[in-house]
């Protein structure tokens, strides 16, 4: 048995890896579709919840965008609503087996209560912490700031994010790519081979433990709150799966083994152990601060979710009041449960959409370069949600007009208190003569607003309410002064120049082509 429990967890580094490898030269057509699909938080939930729903596991939707979050299709900003999402969509398992006892009265109220409890738990935690993620940024930036004070964070090549966890596996995943062109192609074999690792780890893990039969989950388990959660927790770490665990809790509570009070505890705890999964997917890609932050988000959800609904006794009820009124609703109106069903995880989600679809601002730039006196190429994509305020800059390399490529670098941007924040750098939309310093590779510099243009014309294209940022670094070996061009309505910059010693100014870097989609 712990040769096979072995053989499934290899089998899941495997195929963790292959997706990641895979995503990475998946092509810029459908890393863009990504993109796109991902930019609107509304749309990012329901992925998550779809994905989730559709394969009844969310440790294989978060393996899924941890692989996606390494190989730069999608960054953290993107990702955590998938991550919210797919804690929603993971419940409705548990709610599917409760209406398995439809045709037993008796028990029917308590299983719809048992089933639907873990749904109403993660939706709470949804309502509470979705529109401060939306708007601040709430859980994106706690994960990356508790995530930097392990690894160092840098905005380096996507092509150099993605690391063997194990090189033994190097050999055999170079010769897949080298030999099967398709990337595609290797992104579904992963993702089949990291779904059927999950569930043969599952199965394994369920059998040693006899979690299929209920009857082994006596009182023993749920003899005190603590004693519940703890076991909610380390049942499902050890399985890897909230779903069996929460699903096993219906005929418990349905049989009247334990009351919906007693369980809810366990349910806690098993939202909490499902996190490891991300945690160990994320160790592939150890090396970006990126990757262990999108596995810290999905403790931090479950975890503040615990947080809200466990100690304090007034909202411990809520979800278990919301539960049994449930149940008691879909007793008397055996439908329902149905209409439930397709309400929280079809109809609201794609209204939120609908509703929201408007909110992404995409553009389309190419940028011309001059490195003595040759020019080069490179494309932006510029995405800017013009609620949260915040979105990415995802670049291409264009050298000789063809811009179906891996994107070479992706920015995380946002706008808070009228500063512009690119990666770990700022900008800041003041008042001429304003200063402020910064670092980055090159070292040492201070930026000051020099003047704020009506509007300027470049390459033909008319931009209003330009920002010149004048930057000189104290390292003397860049002794020139830097002029950028910063367009504040929205918010990409326009022009790079710089003033030599000799005071001859030379563009450097332009925006030749715009496009808004």
């Amino acid at each position: 048995m712990a040769l096979y429990i072995l053989l499934a967890f290899l089998l899941f580094l495997f195929a963790l890896d292959l997706m990641t490898s895979s995503l990475q030269h998946i092509g810029r057509n459908v890393a863009e579709t990504i993109l796109m699909a991902t930019a609107n938080p509304f749309t990012g939930l329901f992925i998550g919840l779809l994905i989730t729903a559709m394969l009844q596991s969310s440790s294989t939707t978060t393996s899924l965008v941890v692989a996606l979050v390494a190989s730069g299709s999608i960054t953290l900003q993107n990702a955590t609503p998938i991550i919210m999402g797919a804690n929603v969509g993971t419940t409705i398992t548990s709610t599917i087996v409760s209406l398995g006892f439809i045709n037993k009265r008796k028990e029917f109220r308590r299983a719809v209560a048992a089933g639907t409890y873990h749904d109403f738990f993660n939706i709470l935690t949804v309502i509470v912490l979705f529109p401060l993620e939306y708007y601040y940024g709430f859980l994106s930036s706690l994960a990356a700031w508790i995530s930097n004070l392990f690894i160092t964070p840098s905005v380096v090549p996507v092509e150099s994010r993605v690391t063997q966890f194990w090189f033994g596996f190097s050999p055999v995943i170079n010769f897949l790519i080298e030999k099967i062109p398709s990337a595609f192609f290797l992104t579904t074999v992963a993702l089949i081979l990291l779904f059927a690792s999950i569930l043969a780890f599952r199965k394994l893990i369920s059998n040693l433990l006899k979690a299929q039969s209920p009857e082994v989950f006596s009182r023993f388990f749920f003899k005190s709150q603590l004693k519940s959660f703890s076991w909610g927790l380390l049942t499902t770490a050890a399985i890897r799966s909230s779903t069996i665990t929460t699903s096993v809790v219906v005929p418990i509570v349905a049989k009247k083994v334990v009351k919906l009070s007693q369980a809810a505890p366990f349910i806690m705890g098993a939202n909490i152990g499902t996190t490891i999964t991300a945690f160990i997917a994320a160790l592939l890609n150890s090396n970006t601060s990126s990757t262990l932050s999108i596995a810290i988000v999905h403790f931090l959800f479950n975890f503040i979710g615990v947080l809200m609904f466990f100690p304090v006794p007034v909202l411990r009820k809520l979800p278990v009041g919301l539960a049994n009124s449930m149940g008691k609703l879909t007793l008397k109106y055996r439908l329902a449960g149905f209409v439930y069903l397709l309400t929280t995880f079809f109809f609201l989600p794609f209204s939120l959409i609908f509703l929201n679809q408007d909110s992404i601002q995409t553009l389309n730039i190419v940028y011309e370069q001059v490195d003595e006196n040759r020019k080069s190429f490179y494309t932006l994509v510029a995405k800017f949600n013009t609620r949260t305020q915040s979105g990415e800059w995802t670049k291409y390399p264009d050298t000789s007009g063809n811009i179906d490529a891996v994107p070479s670098l992706i920015y995380p941007i946002s706008v808070r208190n009228n500063t512009l924040f690119v990666g770990k750098e700022m900008f800041l939309f003041n008042r001429p003569g304003f200063c402020w310093d910064g670092e980055n590779v090159t070292g040492k510099f201070q930026s000051c607003i020099e003047s704020i243009l009506p509007s300027i014309n470049i390459s033909d294209y008319k931009f209003d309410s330009v920002y010149v940022c004048r930057v000189v670094y104290t390292n003397p070996i860049d002794s020139v002064v830097h002029k950028y061009y910063v367009s504040a309505p929205l918010k990409i910059y326009l022009k790079h120049e710089v003033l030599t010693s000799e005071n001859d100014t030379k563009v450097v870097e332009k925006l030749i082509q715009f496009e808004t989609r």
